[in-house]
């Protein structure tokens, strides 16, 4: 083969990146319209989640709320939630939004690849579709510490706070929990935890994009433990335990993200050698 030949190659390799452009390109109007067309199809989908997870409820709320009834359980024979008018259903609307969204995401990801994908080569429609599949996967990793984990402690410890009149200065300190406090609570920490978990997806990707390299990861890791611990003591309930399982949960996140960057690097510099090598003999039988 002649470097006439590889000049070929490489010129129809791009000619067909060429045209898969070409194809792809479209005047605004139709772009606006097809992101209406996607927009509404979230929409509907989050609204179907949303019928659903609210007929269902009552059903979601009881599986949220076993964590409470395990940890209170062990001082009270009949764990009791509080309350106030209307502030039930209106928890139960909120749960149904929740749910309604995290039953949708699969959708919504979908929906939102078809939109972007008309402007990507081949190769990189290959590439995304491992990080689309990673995302619900580490999501429910989060949400899954929360309730197994973050959600029995963190109770214990809000009971662990009770006292008799007779301990103290007699005064009885007793844990009241209302039914919206502790929705907040456990979803403030599933969003918390399943957003974090996605560490790993969005650092390989801004390597993919060249922003970031494992180098620069690495030469900033004392930085990055900083600002973990700094966000872990925002989205977590003021309790030293949650903000240490979150902080150490991301910094563990954050090696792996590491490993997968230098994973990838590694990755294209061997393509790039064997690209280089295929060259160099194709040049010497020339």
């Amino acid at each position: 083969m002649t470097q006439a030949d590889d000049d070929l190659g490489a010129t129809d390799e791009g000619a067909v990146e060429d045209d898969e452009l070409q194809k792809s390109s479209a005047p605004l109007l139709d772009h606006l319209v097809e992101l209406r067309r996607r927009l509404v199809i979230s929409v509907a989908a989050i609204f179907v989640g949303f019928v659903i997870c609210f007929a269902f409820s009552i059903h979601i709320y009881e599986f949220l709320v076993v964590p409470f009834k395990q940890a209170v359980g062990t001082v009270s024979s009949e764990p009791t939630l509080y309350f106030a008018p209307l502030e039930f259903f209106f928890t139960r609307v909120r749960l149904a939004v929740f749910g309604g969204v995290a039953l949708a995401f699969p959708f919504v990801a979908y929906e939102l690849y078809k939109f972007v994908a008309p402007g990507l080569y081949r190769r990189e429609k290959s590439a995304a579709l491992p990080f689309l599949l990673a995302m619900p996967v580490l999501f429910t990793l989060g949400a899954a510490l929360v309730y197994f984990v973050m959600m029995p402690f963190v109770m214990l410890f809000a009971v662990g706070m009770e006292q008799n009149a007779a301990e103290g200065a007699g005064v009885s300190i007793e844990l009241l929990t209302r039914v919206g406090d502790y929705l907040s609570l456990i979803t403030t920490l599933i969003m918390a935890f399943g957003f974090a978990f996605q560490l790993p997806v969005l650092l390989t990707l801004l390597a993919r994009a060249g922003l970031v390299t494992s180098a620069f990861l690495a030469r900033n890791r004392k930085i990055a433990i900083v600002v973990i611990f700094v966000a872990a003591a925002f989205l977590t309930p003021p309790d030293p335990f949650s903000q240490i399982v979150l902080g150490i949960s991301i910094i563990a996140l954050f090696e792996i993200s590491v490993l997968s960057v230098r994973f990838a690097e590694r990755k294209k510099r061997g393509k790039t050698n064997d690209d280089t090598k295929e060259e160099t003999e194709d040049g010497a039988v020339a």
